[in-house]
């Protein structure tokens, strides 16, 4: 199995993961496409926080159930807990060290499509609404 090793920018959060990276993920909701990440998905095993657990800030929205994760410190996206995969992580690999994105092939999720549950939720985020 490889190991890849990642980081935030500043370093204060570490990590590394176990896994064979054979498909990159795009997504197209309205907060993927802010942040830009490029994702591959691991298990909950596969992921390991070396350093910064306690930097970490937690963002969610809508359902809640997607958890994603941020340095406190220097802002950079490192990973999140998937919506529709909860026991799962999908980790930008443009935080992994020395990682060369340009060999995996890329695959887009829709993301926009995903319903939207909350009575206020912004004009700007796209996806069907759904009836309180």
């Amino acid at each position: 199995m490889a190991v890849h090793h990642g980081s935030c920018h500043c370093g204060a959060v570490r990590f590394r993961i176990e896994a064979e990276i054979r498909e990159l993920t795009t997504c197209d909701c309205s907060l993927c496409a802010k942040k830009n990440a490029l994702m591959t998905r691991v298990p909950d095993s596969a992921l390991t926080i070396l350093a910064g657990e306690d930097v970490l800030s937690l963002y969610e929205w809508n359902t809640k159930r997607a958890k994603h994760y941020f340095c406190s410190r220097c802002g950079i996206y490192t990973f999140h807990r998937k919506r529709a995969l909860p026991d799962h992580y999908e980790v930008n690999v443009r935080c992994l060290d020395g990682f060369d994105a340009s060999a995996v092939p890329v695959r887009g999720v829709d993301g926009v499509g995903m319903s939207l549950v909350l009575a206020d939720a912004r004009a700007e985020w796209t996806g069907p609404r759904e009836a309180d």
